[in-house]
């Protein structure tokens, strides 16, 4: 357990990208947000949508793109964050990357947490967006059910543009097509 602390211990600056490729390989997920790092909870309804979301939008990725969750995108020397799920280019999915550059990145996709809440629902997709990733969809887990809100970027002003808010299906044509019933994505007890 000592040494599973030591290696956490901060550095004596803000913490960097070299620095997370010296941390052992514990499973832990470890980001980082201007040079803290952060090691976010990821419950059983969390992850298991994010299962489901893979297995659903791979059926529907076409050539040229790749669906995969849980991998590193360095945003830059103090930014690294994981999207819960993503798609990149096929040529940046081809190398077998541990991690990929915002510009390989096609759409990142966040399940909120209720411990992360406000980084979920503010803080990345504003940093996504200043990377330059075209799409961004939140999913946040309602009373009622699962909705899909998803997001293109505006170029010009580095933010995201709402294009929909889902409740029954994702009906959206990018980054490619998608006509994904919410049910697909919903875990057996939500």
């Amino acid at each position: 357990m000592t040494t599973d602390l030591e290696s956490l211990r901060p550095p004596e600056r803000a913490w960097t990208t070299d620095d997370l490729d010296l941390l052992p390989e514990d499973g832990r997920r470890c980001e980082l947000l201007d040079g803290v790092i952060l090691m976010p909870l990821r419950g059983r309804t969390h992850q298991s949508i994010a299962a489901l979301l893979v297995v659903a939008l791979d059926e529907d990725c076409p050539d040229g793109y790749d669906v995969t969750q849980g991998v590193e995108v360095r945003i830059n020397r103090t930014r690294s964050f994981i999207p819960d799920v993503l798609v990149t280019t096929s040529t940046a999915a081809a190398r077998e990357p541990s991690r990929y550059e915002p510009h390989e990145v096609v759409l990142a996709v966040e399940i909120v947490s209720p411990s992360t809440r406000s980084i979920d629902r503010v803080l990345k997709p504003a940093l996504y967006a200043q990377a330059g990733i075209p799409f961004h969809w939140r999913i946040e887990i309602e009373d009622e059910g699962i909705v899909v809100h998803t997001y293109k970027i505006d170029p010009v002003h580095e933010v995201y543009a709402e294009t929909g808010r889902w409740t029954k299906f994702v009906d959206t044509g990018e980054p490619f097509p998608v006509n994904l019933p919410i049910s697909r994505i919903t875990p057996r007890r939500v």
